[in-house]
């Protein structure tokens, strides 16, 4: 029988701020036997699409989407935040709460034709997901999947990833843990 990932899941009431439920996704990095099973279970949805490429979004997603890019000889992607990349880049804004936010990747990270799966951990609005999406169309890859640990169901993302198989390997209908 399968291991049930939401119960290594650690649920932290009010953090950052007052009415948030952050998902905790450590306690799942330091157990193996879950770490294994999550990357296998990414593993096998994707298998058909047939990536050349990994990109995942720092900082969690960059640990999934590093072991996945390992265990099948993929190129690794780093999607990061504006300042964090030390060559030329293009960028991409999303929607915050509050604000905006900007992702980079290095103009080099995708070749075109490149097939590119997006991995991160937890995936709510949908936004850093559409501007990951963004920045690899932008440089001819093709975004063959996007795989999540945690899906906010409760939340409208899928509109932002019409058309790209997505999957989450656990979701959460609510707030409530």
């Amino acid at each position: 029988m399968p291991l049930d990932l939401k119960s290594v899941i650690r649920s932290i009431p009010d953090f950052p701020k007052p009415g948030i439920m952050f998902r905790d996704v450590t306690p799942l990095f330091a157990n193996p036997v879950a770490f294994r099973e999550a990357v296998d279970r990414l593993d096998a949805a994707f298998a058909s699409s047939r990536p050349t490429a990994v990109a995942a979004v720092e900082s969690r997603g960059f640990i999934l989407g590093g072991a996945l890019a390992y265990m099948n000889g993929l190129k690794f992607v780093a999607v990061r935040k504006a300042g964090k990349l030390p060559h030329q880049t293009i960028r991409a804004e999303y929607a915050l709460e509050y604000g905006t936010g900007v992702l980079e990747v290095h103009v080099d990270a995708v070749s075109p034709g490149d097939r590119v799966l997006l991995i991160d951990d937890l995936i709510a609005t949908g936004g850093t997901a559409e501007a990951s999406v963004s920045l690899i169309r932008q440089l001819g890859g093709e975004v063959v999947g996007a795989g999540f640990l945690i899906e906010l169901a409760f939340l409208p993302w899928r509109e932002k990833l019409a058309g790209i198989p997505s999957v989450s390997l656990i979701s959460y209908a609510d707030e409530n843990p």
